[in-house]
């Protein structure tokens, strides 16, 4: 830590750090509460998104034993992912994902010569798909927001424990130290005074002898 100087004009710039920090404190708190909650909405949305995905999984299994058919080939064709396409939006500062939609691999087969469950076997798969896709993208956001949370609850503390008390003691010793020059200046100016009356009295009953 750097040694403060005991002086006015350091003073004066320790004052107005002081009211910058706790100019910028609340904001940095509202910051943090923002994300605080937006975190606590991802996990929210989370654990609906996975009560979704288990939902879906289990309408899935009617066709499991379908899916062993040589003719189910076009439906595990189907369901490659080719992109996950996502939109951000700024919050707080940081840019968060949301999901927008799955574009899968289109399955070559032929329309008229496959079985009728292989179109209903297709989107109810694909669908599985699509909300795992939801979790994870849910999860990555929630993932950004903790670590930007962390971020600015360190600055937080650092303003509240360390930065704002480490000033406002500077500024105390600061004032101190220049208190006791002070009364050192008024105390050495009434000596000063205190000898010239004295030499002049001294002068004066010089005169009278």
């Amino acid at each position: 830590m750097a040694q403060i100087k005991l002086t006015k004009n350091e003073l004066r710039d320790q004052q107005h750090r002081l009211n910058q920090l706790q100019k910028y404190l609340p904001t940095l708190q509202l910051k943090k509460a923002m994300l605080q909650m937006e975190v606590n909405n991802a996990i929210y949305e989370i654990e609906g998104l996975t009560r979704a995905y288990r939902k879906e999984k289990k309408e899935n299994e009617t066709f499991q034993s379908l899916l062993t058919d040589p003719q189910a080939l076009p439906v595990f064709d189907g369901t490659i992912v080719l992109e996950v396409e996502k939109r951000y939006e700024n919050i707080a500062g940081a840019e968060i994902p949301y999901f927008e939609d799955v574009l899968f691999k289109e399955p070559n087969y032929a329309l008229f010569d496959s079985p009728l469950w292989v179109d209903d076997a297709l989107a109810l798969l694909r669908s599985l798909v699509i909300a795992k896709e939801k979790i994870h993208v849910a999860e990555e956001k929630k993932a950004i927001l903790e670590k930007e949370l962390r971020e600015v609850s360190i600055r937080v503390n650092l303003f509240e424990k360390v930065m704002i008390p480490r000033t406002q003691a500077n500024i105390k010793k600061i004032r101190v130290f220049l208190g006791d020059q002070q009364l050192a200046s008024v105390a050495q100016a009434k000596v000063a005074k205190n000898k010239i009356i004295l030499r002049k009295q001294m002068q004066e009953e010089q005169e009278t002898v």
